[in-house]
């Protein structure tokens, strides 16, 4: 006669699964991904000696309708983008278009001055130059034991 150990979970694991399974056959393909209730822009960022680059990606808005706020070690944007009514007397439209309001916060690796920050807004990129804060740079110390 072999032992099993008997496993709790396993039975929770397969609930799990046929639920999963059970709402995938009735929840519309829209609602599957969850991300889209939160969506933020992309950013891309990158460092050199003297400053800090940040890239996003923040197509179909005009530059009026975006807020930006920085700090010594943070960046906020945020914004709105609104939809567009149209009416048709026939026919059906499916959009995959979010709108809505956004809100993105990107913590910094380094303090920046944040009083010589440059924006430029074009063709949906927006793109800043954040020049480092050379006098406040962390100094690492080492602590002995």
């Amino acid at each position: 006669m072999t032992l099993v150990r008997y496993n709790p979970w396993k039975e929770i694991d397969i609930l799990e699964h046929h639920f999963n399974s059970l709402l995938d056959d009735f929840l519309p393909r829209e609602w599957k991904d969850f991300t889209r209730f939160s969506e933020v822009p992309a950013a891309e960022i990158s460092e050199t000696d003297d400053a800090v680059y940040l890239k996003l990606e923040i197509s179909g808005m005009e530059a009026k309708d975006l807020d930006i706020e920085a700090t010594e070690d943070t960046i906020t944007i945020s914004g709105e983008r609104k939809s567009e009514s149209k009416t048709e007397e026939k026919g059906f439209t499916k959009s995959e278009f979010y709108y809505g309001k956004f809100h993105r916060v990107i913590p910094l690796p380094v303090s920046i001055q944040n009083n010589n920050v440059t924006a430029e807004y074009k063709d949906g990129i927006l793109n800043l130059t954040l020049p480092k804060a050379h006098g406040k740079r962390q100094k690492i110390v080492k602590i002995n034991l």
